[in-house]
């Protein structure tokens, strides 16, 4: 099922929402010194997500070859120009992920749709229990 919600959207979604925070990092940054690093792997580990999206076509769970880099950045142990600089290059190679995609433009929006009525009713049933 997951084919018909995942489309070329996913760019847009997993972009803008990097940039923006990323955008607020840098103001902590400057403000006080210093960001929340937990926050800053989840926003490098979203933008590796969101490669495998537009490049697999699934929605990836698990990211261990990139671990033990994600928790050093965690623990504060990567300096800011060097999360900076996988930071942008992950952008880019989401850029060239779009480029290429398989993934239609749009997620089926009929298809889900039945599918979450289907789901609700379902939920709904008396039939339907934990």
């Amino acid at each position: 099922m997951r084919a018909i919600f995942l489309s070329q959207q996913a760019h847009r979604t997993y972009n803008a929402y990097v940039l923006s925070q990323f955008k607020k990092l840098e103001q902590d940054l400057r403000n006080a010194g210093q960001v929340r690093w937990k926050h800053v792997m989840h926003l490098i580990r979203l933008l590796l997500s969101g490669v495998t999206v537009l490049r697999e076509g699934f929605v990836p769970l698990r990211v261990d070859e990139y671990r033990d880099r994600l928790l050093a950045i965690r623990d504060g142990q990567v300096p800011w120009n060097e999360v900076e600089e996988w930071r942008l290059a992950l952008h880019r190679e989401l850029d060239a992920a779009l480029a290429a995609t398989t993934l239609p433009e749009h997620p089926d929006y009929e298809r889900a749709n039945e599918f979450l009525v289907r789901a609700r009713r379902l939920a709904a049933s008396p039939e339907y229990s934990l």
